[in-house]
């Protein structure tokens, strides 16, 4: 209840004031009041953001690096299944000729350093077999080697993967970070020992690339890579004495004790190894802080300056929008009065902008709605006009529909008694048909009504030209419940059988078929009989949609037309195409509409 008071008083404000109103209570008088406090927020973010920094890139390193780890496990693989070099470890050879042509042959060590120099530098092969040659690939283990603690290492834990910082006595006894994997030969129960050097211009290419001291550490605290080029081959107690970076531990710690404070980034490289690598990254307190103090300088500066361009631009926009939002009120107001020819025309793309386009918009569809209302009421009258003329004219020429039907009836019984059953059935085919024409609707009908109409239309026709007449149905089971307008089919068979077929001396056939597809009823009558011209057909086809009465469409297809467009939509359709001396095809397209709405199957009416 207090706050409708204030409700209203707010309503009643400009939009102009509001917007002042609401700059002085929500972006002046609180940065004034927090000011001091966002600065030291700032200040806590710029540390915050150093730190996450960090962790980003300590991330994009260990990315890089396993990417580059990943190719020496993936040759080791494949040299766990390379028969070739299994063949040549355990071949007794009888000759060095034959061990010197088996080592020249053999070319995959160098293939693999060729397509992956990028990753590796060196591989190569320790066997416990003394028939064989040291080719700096293929080395037979001497005893020295079998002391190191990495090839016992490897022996004991089977095919286990170990990553170390070992010297390699081929590459004048440089250390490398290498994987070192033992290499079982199942056929000859013997194995190997398997040693990759990891490229190290690779690695201290991916640390070089940081700001701050990045090392890439193994699990004995050798510092294997770094962008401190001084640090490399060293210990890491060398750079930092905290007993939780030395055993291990991953995060980020805060070294106090040495001679500037810092913190100390540590991440573990994830592999699955016997031992771990890690990616460490060290930054100063000073150079955080002093980013901070400059981003604490910035932000109040930038403040002032904002506030001072808000108040500019709080003014112009205030009064851009007051003027847009009074012309559109004063445009709204001429169309509440009924005026829909003029436009809505109001610049931006924003929300009154979009606003003034969805009510130029619905002004436009209002008025084309309208002008499809009255046409279409045209229309209506007029085919209610059209077709209580022609129930006019039929019922001031038929005879008492009674009368009628009892003297076909009569006719039918008197030709039964005479045994003249074929004319009997003719005289009951006809009577009907005329109750049907008679008692149709405005309404629809099943499909398969209209279709029995139109075969009794054809028996009588079939009667009258006997063999010069034949007709065939092709219905689909799917259409045959579907309601349509009456008496839609039986004139365009009407017209086949009348206009195509009657000057034929041989005579000639009528097809009528249906289908059901695309969500679309197809109605198709077709004949082989005389065709129609081009020049008639062109006629046809344009006065069809007609108002007046033409010579030659009068009840017939014009009629069917116009009440497919009226009752089904104007996406109906009635085509028709003919070639003179060879038949004329009619066909109906009707549009069933979302869920059916111009054609439904039947309820049980008509």
């Amino acid at each position: 209840m207090i706050l409708n008071p204030i409700r209203r008083f707010v309503n009643n404000i400009n939009v102009r004031d509001k917007l002042f109103i609401a700059f002085v209570l929500v972006v002046f008088a609180p940065v004034v009041i927090v000011g001091g406090y966002l600065t030291n927020e700032l200040r806590n973010q710029a540390i915050a953001e150093a730190e996450e920094q960090v962790a980003m890139n300590m991330e994009r390193v260990k990315e890089r690096t396993l990417e580059i780890l990943k190719v020496p496990i993936y040759i080791s693989n494949n040299i766990r299944l390379d028969y070739q070099l299994e063949n040549i470890l355990n071949k007794n050879y009888e000759s060095t000729f034959q061990l010197i042509s088996d080592y020249w042959e053999y070319d995959n060590f160098q293939e693999y350093i060729r397509t992956y120099h990028s990753e590796i530098s060196n591989l190569r092969f320790y066997v416990d077999n003394p028939n064989l040659i040291n080719d700096w690939e293929i080395i037979p283990a001497s005893a020295h080697i079998k002391e190191k603690n990495w090839f016992k290492t490897a022996l004991e834990n089977g095919g286990a993967i170990q990553w170390n910082y070992i010297r390699d006595e081929t590459k004048s006894n440089e250390k490398y970070l290498s994987l070192v994997r033992k290499i079982d030969f199942s056929a000859y129960k013997t194995s190997g020992v398997l040693v990759i050097n990891v490229n190290s211009k690779t690695l201290k290419t991916i640390l070089s690339q940081e700001s701050s001291m990045t090392m890439l550490v193994d699990g004995q605290n050798n510092i294997i890579a770094s962008n401190s080029e001084e640090q490399i081959g060293h210990k890491l107690d060398r750079v930092t004495d905290m007993e939780e970076v030395l055993k291990g531990d991953t995060g980020i710690f805060h070294d106090t004790k040495s001679k500037e404070p810092r913190r100390i980034f540590v991440q573990n490289v994830p592999l699955d190894a016997l031992n771990k690598l890690f990616i460490i990254s060290i930054i100063e307190d000073q150079e955080i802080v002093k980013n901070a103090h400059q981003f604490g300088k910035m932000g109040t500066i930038l403040m002032s300056i904002t506030i001072l361009v808000a108040v500019i631009l709080i003014y112009i926009l205030a009064k851009l929008f007051s003027t847009r939002i009074i012309l559109l009120s004063k445009q709204i107001s001429n169309v509440s009065k009924g005026d829909f020819n003029m436009r809505i025309n109001i610049d931006g793309k924003d929300e009154i902008g979009q606003l003034a386009n969805d009510l130029d918009q619905m002004v436009i569809n209002t008025k084309n709605l309208l002008q499809k209302i009255e046409k279409s009421n045209r229309q209506k009258a007029l085919l209610e006009k059209k077709q209580s003329e022609i129930k006019f004219k039929m019922l001031a020429s038929q005879i008492n529909p009674h009368f009628l039907f009892n003297c076909l009836e009569s006719i039918r019984m008197e030709a039964h008694f005479k045994g003249e059953t074929e004319i009997a059935e003719v005289v009951k085919l006809l009577g009907k048909l005329m109750r049907n024409n008679l008692e149709v609707s405005e309404g629809r009908v099943e499909l398969q009504k209209e279709v029995d109409v139109t075969k009794w239309y054809l028996d009588i026709q079939k009667f009258r030209y006997e063999d010069r007449l034949n007709y065939y149905f092709n219905i689909e089971p799917s259409t045959e419940k579907l309601l349509i307008p009456p008496l839609i089919i039986q004139p365009l068979v009407e017209n086949s059988v009348i206009h195509g077929l009657e000057d034929v001396r041989n005579g000639g056939e009528v097809r009528i078929s249906t289908k059901l597809k695309d969500n679309r009823l197809f109605i198709t009558v077709s004949d082989d009989g005389t065709g129609i011209s081009r020049k008639r057909l062109i006629e046809i086809s344009r006065t069809l949609s007609d108002n007046e009465d033409q010579q030659g469409v009068r009840i017939g297809l014009r009629n069917v037309y116009q009440r497919l467009k009226l009752v089904c939509g104007e996406d109906s359709e009635l085509k028709i195409e003919s070639e003179e001396g060879k038949g004329t095809t009619v066909s109906l397209s009707i549009f069933l509409g979302v869920g059916g709405e111009n054609i439904v199957e039947s309820d049980g009416r008509g």
